[in-house]
């Protein structure tokens, strides 16, 4: 006799926000944040993707572009003034007390995946910013991501419960700064979540978003709020995004190869290790020493991608960039870990500029390379250990990062740190032409000691090329940046 069969009640894993979700606001959130937000809320302010592509094609066949579908006027232009309380916004991922949402962001190797994280960061910002600009509803969009840095290790997901919490701390004209930090709690969350009730020892990630905001009329800049420090740590915030702010166009093109000359010290760098790569043939694989060398050319890899109306943002009609930032990052994860032959741990996402909007609709263009790798040495070791072979002798250079006494940071073992760039860009299926989308920087840590692996060591990639040599030169540049202000913050 048959038993009879009872399908099972999946139970769908909670990301928790502190707003209910039944009565959310218009803000909101993009798309999906995660896998396990899909389908749990519908807002109010959003059209199925059938209702947006129907409105689009109506509005064309009258003359009109429409960049948004929920947004169509901003109801006001007053312009006042809002504290970082007043935007002050959160979401809540209890990992350790819930094992089924935990299962949704971890990664094959029992640690936390970093991409989906980047989806609920990007989408709590701009719920931050549409808090920030109310009453008025303009159209924000994510300008740049000037840093996503991992201040501390949480290998053990499953012990900790997760808390992202941000605020405006800075406004222009028409762009704002949002700060967002990643707090991690082994016990209870705090009776209150407020940004006085968040230890900074809690800290295991930080965030920095600039958002612009364009007025769905006339698709110019829109006038928002003014922020009101309202403290002397508010205020000192206030002015460091200021200055940032001010320096960072200035600064991009100064420290640009594109535009500045090699130094005397990166000229003589650039001879060593071109000298050091003709040692080496055209060999794919070779080992010198404890140090794995690898081609530059031979760490690419590649990925194409139509954009699908699933991960569109709020406007219906663009791809939610906390979803570009995924894909970017587990690109850059898979080049990163083929090229150590072992699992890397995140460590930073360098500055990023979206230069183009990713239609739905659109192929997305991504190529990943290793373009700079560093090695972390243990004070005990001899410099004689770890200068060993000729390739090694040609960096000379002292590194840009140094082991850490900090038992919590990635840098407190030896290991690589290993950059990636992932080149993106995109194309419309009626246009032959490709527009650069912009550039993601992620740089990873392996550590020399694998579990499991009788042979512990350090990898290197190697530029042949002039071109390949100016990025490593680059990448070198960026990970001095990295390292100041990874000292700014400690």
């Amino acid at each position: 006799m048959l038993k009879q069969f009872r399908p099972r009640t999946l139970k769908v894993p909670l990301v928790r926000w502190n707003s209910v979700l039944p009565s959310r606001t218009p803000d909101a959130s993009d798309a999906s944040a995660t896998k396990c937000y899909e389908g749990l809320y519908k807002p109010p302010d959003r059209a199925t993707w059938m209702e947006a592509l129907t409105e689009r094609n109506r509005q064309l066949a009258q003359g009109k572009v429409l960049d948004s579908y929920s947004f169509l006027t901003p109801k006001t232009t007053a312009v006042g003034e809002k504290t970082r309380g007043d935007s002050f916004s959160y979401t809540l991922l209890p990992f350790k007390d819930d094992k089924w949402l935990c299962d949704s962001y971890i990664n094959a190797f029992g640690r936390l995946r970093v991409g989906t994280l980047f989806q609920d960061l990007d989408s709590l910002a701009g719920k931050i910013a549409h808090s920030h600009c109310s009453p008025a509803e303009p159209m924000n969009v994510t300008a740049s991501v000037d840093r996503i840095y991992m201040v501390k290790h949480v290998d053990e997901m499953f012990k900790f419960n997760f808390v992202l919490a941000g605020s405006v701390t800075w406004t222009g004209t028409s762009s704002m700064e949002i700060s967002v930090k990643g707090y991690a709690f082994e016990g209870e969350y705090p009776s209150e979540i407020v940004e006085a009730n968040l230890p900074k020892e809690n800290v295991f990630l930080t965030a920095n978003f600039t958002f612009v905001a364009r007025n769905p009329e006339t698709h110019k800049s829109f006038p928002i709020n003014r922020l009101l420090p309202v403290s002397e740590q508010e205020w000192l915030e206030y002015r460091r995004a200021e200055s940032h702010n001010s320096q960072k166009k200035l600064r991009a093109k100064s420290e640009s190869l594109e535009h500045t000359c090699p130094t005397s010290e990166e000229s003589k760098l650039i001879h060593s290790m071109w000298s050091a790569s003709k040692e080496y043939g055209d060999s794919k694989a070779l080992t010198h020493g404890s140090t794995s060398l690898s081609f530059m050319k031979d760490s690419e890899m590649s990925s194409t991608l139509i954009m699908q109306p699933q991960f569109r943002n709020r406007h219906s009609y663009m791809i939610f960039g906390g979803y570009l930032m995924r894909q970017t990052f587990e690109l850059a994860y898979c080049a990163s870990a083929a090229f150590a032959k072992a699992p890397p741990r995140f460590v930073s996402l360098d500055s990023v500029a979206f230069k183009s909007p990713v239609p739905v609709g659109s192929v997305l263009y991504m190529r990943a390379q290793v373009v700079y790798t560093e090695h972390i040495h243990d004070p005990s070791e001899t410099s004689e250990s770890h200068n060993s072979d000729s390739f090694a002798r040609a960096f000379e250079l002292a590194p840009a990062n140094s082991f850490s006494p900090n038992k919590e940071s990635f840098l407190s073992s030896p290991g690589t740190l290993i950059q990636v760039k992932v080149n993106t860009s995109v194309k419309s299926l009626d246009h032959e032409t490709h527009k650069e989308s912009g550039s993601f920087i992620y740089s990873f840590f392996v550590p020399r000691d694998v579990e499991g692996d009788e042979t512990p060591g350090y990898c290197s990639v190697i530029p042949k090329t002039y071109s390949e040599m100016m990025e490593y030169v680059e990448g070198r540049r960026r990970a001095y940046d990295t390292a100041r202000y990874v000292r700014q913050i400690s």
